[in-house]
């Protein structure tokens, strides 16, 4: 009698089991997780040469892994027992603070950073040297800048960052912009800025660089939820972010050509609001070179951007001040080849970056 009682719990983690294995063999795989933005694997094809050189075994394993039935919800089930159990302060490197989720960036790659020095010094040397004075450098912050020490986590030597990068470019106007932030201006569930509040970042760039802004813009926030990258890899709950997108007459009669596509529109992608990733509305996301024309120009000021994904959504905010902004991402584009795509005579030319990409200078081509 004793033992039976074990009967029915035993029964029911029988069928669970049962019913997850049944699952994972018959069920129709997923493309890809929205949550963590990525393709998932696919079964593998079984091949004589693969299962003797041992990669079908390694890319079944990973097929298992990223297949298995309900995989979202134990994820989330694990980092809830790993933040509100067991006391973690992260999870894969994803910490929350304050209510922002952000990723730790620790320590600081002293010679990513000059690596980097030297990538936009050759730059320089081939496309810029001898065709305009008027060169300048500013860095972005990553959320870590605001969030990190504040709060407990190791934070990279941010100020040894924003030294050494303009030490190394003695040819470029280092442009500080940290005091125009918070941590209030940037998504809670993702790595960029919000376009609405980066307006004093606008500010003291025209200041410096003497481009002409005002702040005359119409507000616009899509009725939809925008769950950033963050929020896929905690694996947390947590409330949505809204994205909006700023507009004025140079923006609404912008003409965009993205180069690599060859194709033609507006500044903002609407449709994105429903793709993997909405912050994408901005200049149609991560594109090697993308040309902007302003039709209403008071101006025949040119501007050429070096950048990340950042420069996105700050980029549209510069559009008054510039007759032609070329933006260029040499995350996409080899090096060698920028300038078959860019004049910089008598321009000016912006190196704008965030430090994730400072501090990981092979992303860089």
């Amino acid at each position: 009698m004793e033992k039976r009682k074990y009967v029915p719990g035993i029964a029911l983690i029988a069928l669970i089991w049962i019913a997850l294995t049944l699952w994972a063999w018959f069920g129709a795989p997923d493309a890809e997780s929205e949550s963590e933005r990525r393709l998932l694997a696919q079964m593998p094809e079984v091949k004589t040469e693969t299962i003797l050189n041992g990669s079908f075994m390694t890319d079944f394993e990973s097929y298992t892994l990223d297949q298995f039935p309900l995989r979202d919800t134990f994820r989330t089930l694990k980092s809830i027992a790993s933040f509100y159990v067991l006391g973690q302060k992260d999870n894969n490197d994803i910490y929350i603070a304050d209510g922002y989720a952000a990723q730790l960036e620790y320590p600081l790659n002293e010679s990513s950073v000059v690596k980097c020095a030297e990538k936009f010094t050759w730059l320089y040397d081939n496309y810029i040297s001898g065709k305009t004075d008027n060169v300048y450098l500013s860095v972005v912050p990553d959320k870590g800048y605001y969030l990190a020490a504040q709060n407990g986590y190791p934070a990279m030597d941010y100020e040894k960052l924003f030294v050494s990068l303009a030490e190394n470019m003695p040819y470029a106007e280092y442009i500080d912009i940290t005091d125009c932030l918070t941590i209030e201006d940037y998504y809670k569930t993702d790595t960029h800025w919000k376009q609405e509040n980066i307006i004093p970042v606008v500010e003291r760039l025209a200041e410096r660089m003497g481009f002409a802004f005002t702040d005359d813009f119409k507000l616009n926030t899509a009725d939809i939820p925008f769950y950033g990258v963050y929020y896929g890899q905690a694996a947390l709950p947590m409330p949505a972010d809204k994205i909006s997108w700023l507009t004025n007459d140079a923006i609404d009669s912008a003409v965009v050509h993205n180069l690599e596509t060859d194709t033609t529109g507006g500044v903002y992608d609407l449709g994105e609001l429903e793709g993997r990733d909405p912050y994408e509305i901005y200049l149609y996301g991560a594109s090697p070179i993308v040309e902007i024309e302003n039709p209403k120009a008071e101006t025949d000021r040119r501007l050429v951007i070096f950048r990340d994904s950042f420069s996105s959504s700050i980029t549209p905010l510069m559009i008054e001040g510039y007759s032609n902004i070329t933006m260029v991402d040499i995350r996409y584009i080899n090096s060698n080849f920028v300038g078959e795509y860019i004049d910089c005579t008598d321009a000016d030319v912006l190196f704008l970056y965030s430090t994730l990409v400072l501090n990981s200078s092979n992303v860089l081509k």
